[in-house]
């Protein structure tokens, strides 16, 4: 009896520590979303004031070295997906040329504080 007391207890450690490991990756990734997405909007921006229009892809903010390159999505495990917002063609720069207004991540996922990343 003894015995199966100090493996449940031995147990239940183990998984506390794998359950706060995980909460604490969880973090990181939504920190490194965060700066992510404040990365591409920044270059969006300002490739959208030095060109006179925004941008028809992202590969275009790596193009004029606004971006060294896209920075991953941390939560959907990739760079090339992105939910892209497209600006409103009567408020675009170039109305002609409606581009890039936002950018968010292609994730499905819900944050650690309720929200989705989609929305971020």
């Amino acid at each position: 009896m003894r015995l199966l007391c100090s493996t449940i207890g031995l147990i239940t450690i183990a998984v506390a520590v794998l359950l706060a490991q995980s909460a604490e990756q969880t973090r990181e990734k939504e920190a490194a979303l965060k700066k992510s997405l404040l990365t591409l909007r920044r270059a969006i921006d300002k490739y959208t004031f030095d060109q006179h229009k925004a941008p028809q892809t992202l590969q275009d903010l790596v193009t004029t070295k606004d971006v060294g390159s896209i920075p991953a999505d941390p939560m959907a495990g990739s760079n090339s997906n992105r939910r892209l917002v497209i600006e409103d063609p009567a408020k675009s720069a170039a109305s002609k040329e409606p581009g890039i207004f936002d950018v968010h991540s292609s994730s499905d996922g819900v944050s650690s504080d309720g929200t989705r990343y989609a929305d971020w």
